[in-house]
Order: structure tokens, then C-alpha cells, then sequence
């Protein structure tokens, strides 16, 4: 009897090692877990910032840019001047305008700001704003006709939309069918 009690009494001591050897294995399955999805999370953490650093780093300069563009535009009216009818101390007054000005834009340029050719492009609303409208029927429509204010682009980036002046042909012929059919109508 002694013996049952002391073979039942090792045998619920094995019992209970093996139930608290299964427990300890299951919570350092949980903890292992755990470890590899704090790593995982660590590494997606650290490639976030170095996307962020990289892309503030790759735009660092675009405020100053920005800031710059008002100077860019008042040399190209400066310049724009006809030296043809200048005074000769003028005319080299211009024309030491225009080596700064070249100068000064192909730094800019160096640095990554590009002019956004507008011109006779199709309207885009992505890289122009449409301050005005024509009817030309030597132009298709949506095209522009005329760049009141270039517009630059920092590296991949829209610094300032080019403002412009778009041909409609389709509003026109809209309002002349509508005064043709309000016409037929009365």
C-alpha cells in the first residue's frame, strides 16, 4: 500500500513535471513569437524612416526653390527688354543681366528644377492652371495657346503649375447649337 501510494505519488509528480514542461514549451513558442514579430516590425520601422529621411533629403532644397522662382520670372521680363533701341551703357547693363540670369538658372537647373513645357501641349490640370479661354479654330481643343507664368517642376515633383490660357472649341459650338435651337423653337 505503501508502494501504491508512493508509485501514484511519482506518477502525479511525473504528470505534473511533463503538464509544466508542456507549459513552459508553449509559452516560449508564444515568446518566440512575439521576438520575430517585434523583429519584423523593427525592420519595416526602419525602412519607413529611411523611405522618409531619403525622400525629406531628395526635397530639402524645394522650399528654397520655391522661394527663388519670383527672381527667376522677374529676370526673364528684365531680359525680355529690346536692346535694339538701348543706349550703349544700357545695353551692357542688359547684357550683363542676361549672364546672371543664365547663370542663375542653370544652377537651378543643377539642382533639379525643370521649366514645364506648356506651349501648344495638351491642357493638363496636373501641371497647368487654366486662367483663361479661347476660341481658335487654327487650335484643337484644350490646347495652349499662350504661358502666362512658367511653371517648374523639382525633380520629380510640381513646384508651381504653369499658368495659361486654353483653346475651347466645344463650349462655343455647345452655346451656338442651343442659340440654334432656341432660335428654332420660337
Amino acid at each position: 500500500m505503501k508502494e501504491e501510494k508512493e508509485i501514484k505519488k511519482e506518477k502525479d509528480k511525473k504528470e505534473h513535471t511533463h503538464n509544466k514542461i508542456h507549459e513552459l514549451e508553449e509559452e516560449n513558442k508564444k515568446l518566440q513569437e512575439e521576438v520575430l514579430r517585434a523583429k519584423a516590425d523593427l525592420i519595416n520601422y526602419r525602412k519607413r524612416k529611411d523611405e522618409e529621411v531619403s525622400a525629406y533629403l531628395k526635397y530639402a532644397n524645394s522650399d528654397l526653390i520655391y522661394e527663388l522662382l519670383p527672381v527667376l520670372d522677374n529676370f526673364e521680363r528684365a531680359i525680355k527688354m529690346d536692346d535694339n533701341n538701348l543706349s550703349d551703357e544700357v545695353s551692357k547693363f542688359l547684357a550683363g543681366m542676361k549672364m546672371i540670369y543664365a547663370a542663375f538658372r542653370e544652377m537651378l537647373e543643377k539642382e533639379g528644377l525643370k521649366e514645364i513645357e506648356a506651349l501648344g501641349q495638351k491642357f493638363d490640370a496636373n501641371y497647368h492652371d487654366c486662367l483663361f479661354t479661347d476660341n481658335d479654330p487654327l487650335y484643337e481643343d484644350e490646347i495652349v495657346l499662350d504661358v502666362l507664368q512658367k511653371g517648374y517642376m523639382y525633380k520629380d515633383k510640381v513646384l508651381r503649375c504653369a499658368s495659361v490660357k486654353v483653346n475651347k472649341l466645344n463650349e462655343n459650338k455647345e452655346e451656338k447649337e442651343d442659340k440654334k435651337g432656341n432660335d428654332n423653337n420660337e
